[in-house]
Order: C-alpha cells, then structure tokens, then sequence
C-alpha cells in the first residue's frame, strides 16, 4: 500500500502523512527530506548551485524510486505533480491524494508557519493570498489528476483512510 499526499504548500501533507503513517504502520516519507538526504543538500542550495531543472530532475528520479517501495505514505513537494510523467508515477504504483485547502487558509497557515520558504518571504497577507491563486491556477490541473480530491481545511488522516476503504 503507498500512499502519495500531493497539493500546495501548508495544506498539511506532512502533518496528515505522519499521522497516516501511524495510523496505519507504514513508513512516512517527506519527498523532499528524501531528496535532501540522498544528495547531501538542502533543496533551497541544490536550486541556488544548479538550478530548478537539476532539482526536477532529482525530484522525478527520487518520487520513482520511493514509488518502488512496499508501503509508505509519501508526502511529496507542492510541485512535483505538475513535471514529467510524475502524476502518472503516482497514479499507476499507489492512491495519490489532493488535499485542496482554499488560498486564504493556506496563507494564513504560512503567514503563522516558522519554516521559511524563500518563494513567499516578505509577501503581504493579501499578496501571499494573490500569489497563491495565481500558483495554484497553475498546478490545479495536475493535482486534480490525483484518484482522490479532499476539499476542505479540516482534513483528517481518518478522511484519507475512509477514501481509501471506498477504493477497495
């Protein structure tokens, strides 16, 4: 059983990962820790040393090879799902789930988040909310090719298992 978790930034893939795995005695996986693990950097150095293609191109490799394990819920980046074949990776080798949390929710998770990330510092309230429509008109297409789409900013780990017992 894999479990793929994939949406924006603060929509709680890591948070709802961790407790999945829990709940189900599998291992849980940030994609992202994965990658930083593997190379030996932080995924803000490899984009600053070589650049965003060099980091897609680790990331699709990295989401191939944790798609080979047994079982493990596996959070991946905001934008993995949206190169290569990745959405179809996740698709064919476990269920991949779209947590879909509305902008003004997921600006205020990271207006009040202590993890820095680079792409939203020094943004506004109201410009953070503008930055993430825009963000998320362009990766809502791929998210949604996701076999399963929890809308909502309350979503539970006990929401993703009963999308998984109607799967069976």
């Amino acid at each position: 059983m894999k479990i793929f978790l994939i949406g924006y930034m603060a929509c709680g893939k890591s948070t709802i990962g961790r407790k999945l795995s829990q709940e189900l005695g599998v291992p849980f996986i940030d994609l992202d820790k994965y990658i930083e693990e593997k190379y030996f950097k932080a995924i803000p150095q490899i984009f600053e040393q070589e650049g965003e293609d060099a980091f897609r191109k680790k990331e699709q490799t990295s989401l191939k090879e944790v798609a080979e394990f047994e079982n493990a819920v596996i959070a991946t980046g905001g934008g993995a799902p949206c190169f290569f074949d990745n959405m179809d990776v996740m698709n064919q080798s476990g269920l991949c789930v779209f947590l879909d949390v509305d902008a003004e929710e997921l600006a205020s998770r990271l207006m009040q988040s202590k993890t820095e990330r680079p792409l939203i510092k020094g943004k506004s309230p109201d410009e953070l909310v503008d930055f993430i429509e825009s963000m998320m008109a362009k990766r809502r297409p791929f998210y949604q090719k996701a076999k399963c789409i929890l809308k909502g900013k309350d979503i539970q780990a006990e929401d993703v298992i009963a999308e998984m017992e109607g799967e069976k």
